[in-house]
């Protein structure tokens, strides 16, 4: 039995070329290249065009157990071979699992668990929606003591229901016309892309087939609200490199400096992403599929840098086979910090509080402002906020 692929505790693209980019308007995309194609794991979409699509999280009975309720436009299906043989990519046919039924004008699919085996070497998941789900579940049970301090309802439900927004691919001025126009490379498996020079998502596939399949599925993916807005009001830089003319005598002196000039452009983009890659991730193995193993990750939580959630698909070598990120916004980011604070003390909000060296009343205006307020018991709202007033 081969061994497990690790999980990830940085994002590293190892075995990726970075090409020189390409700009639209305030859209950069930055190609990313493989040499070394095995073609033992295949990707393939599959289409659902239904309006709504909720998930069984559980595997249970829609009317039981957790529920994800999204915009789901494809699921992605994958297909292997444990002995590191060519495999065609399956399942492509438009929306043929789950169960699908209208509400009035509204069509929903009703699918099971984010991802779900399908036959010995295939795999249906629903890309970034994994990655999402795991955000909307971290710390999702609530405090795990009776403090006094917490409402009724987060003491029996949790954070139940938990809720956050994005905003379609299609919404991002420029990006349909720069994924149409764009030069797609014959190596190529992936690309960065950049909105206003801010890193909106990266997305790699295991062969240059996969990613032209799934190239224009770009506009499809939902990003975050900040997003939208550099691409109302952004631009980009222009990159000045160039050859030096004088040390340039023969056609191996151009091939050379071209060379480094190509090296020079790809440690700059690399650079531009820095805040992605080589960052350290928090990872949660989703699915062992001989060889590989799927997995999704948060990045380690910086209020004052970007933040990134997403999924990925390991190599028991540790190459990166599949990628696909999604930038939290400052919102997002902040709610799971607090989150994650509480958590670290034991729900405690005093203790919190002296933490992070705030007082408690600001702690607390800190949670109702992020949306949480419906956590805390009137009174201890009502209190700090009388208190926030004398100060």
């Amino acid at each position: 039995m081969a061994p497990k692929a690790p999980l990830l505790n940085t994002l590293s693209l190892k075995g990726i070329e970075i090409a020189p980019s390409q700009v639209w308007g305030g859209i950069r995309i930055v190609p990313l290249l493989r040499r070394n194609i095995r073609g033992d794991l295949r990707l393939a979409k599959r289409d659902y065009n239904d309006d709504l699509t909720v998930v069984s999280l559980q595997g249970k009975p829609l009317e039981a157990g957790l529920k994800y309720t999204s915009y789901v436009p494809h699921g992605l299906v994958l297909s292997w071979n444990e002995e590191g043989q060519p495999v065609a990519a399956k399942g492509s046919q438009l929306g043929t699992d789950g169960q699908r039924f209208n509400a009035g004008p509204v069509s929903v699919r009703v699918l099971s668990r984010m991802a779900k085996r399908e036959a010995r070497n295939q795999l249906r998941f629903l890309p970034l929606h994994l990655a999402m789900e795991g955000f909307l579940s971290l710390f999702f049970s609530g405090p795990d003591i009776a403090w006094s301090e917490y409402s009724k309802q987060a003491l029996s439900q949790g954070l139940s229901p938990r809720t956050e927004w994005s905003v379609s691919g299609q919404a991002i001025q420029g990006l349909a016309d720069a994924l149409r126009v764009f030069e797609i490379h014959e190596h190529q498996v992936g690309m960065l892309l950049f909105v206003s020079e801010a890193l909106a998502s990266a997305f790699i596939t295991p062969t240059p087939e996969d990613y032209r399949l799934l190239h224009p599925s770009l506009l499809q993916d939902f990003y975050g609200e900040l997003l939208y807005q550099y691409g109302l009001y952004g631009g980009t830089v222009p990159m000045q490199s160039q050859v030096d003319e004088s040390k340039v005598e023969t056609l191996a002196d151009l091939r050379d400096a071209i060379s480094t000039l190509r090296q020079d452009w790809a440690d700059f983009q690399g650079l531009m992403a820095s805040d992605l890659l080589q960052r350290p991730v928090e990872s949660k193995r989703i699915y062992t599929a001989g060889p590989f193993t799927l997995q999704r990750f948060i990045t380690d939580l910086k209020l004052k840098s970007e933040n990134h959630i997403g999924e990925a698909i390991v190599r028991n070598d540790g190459q990166l086979e599949y990628l696909k990120t999604y930038r939290l916004s400052a919102g997002q980011a902040r709610r799971a910090y607090l989150l994650s604070q509480l958590a670290a003390q034991g729900w405690h909000l005093e203790r919190t509080a002296l933490s992070m060296g705030e007082s408690l009343e600001n702690f607390i205006y800190r949670l109702e402002k992020a949306g949480f307020g419906y956590l805390i018991n009137n009174q201890v709202r009502e209190q700090a906020q009388k208190a926030r007033r004398r100060d």
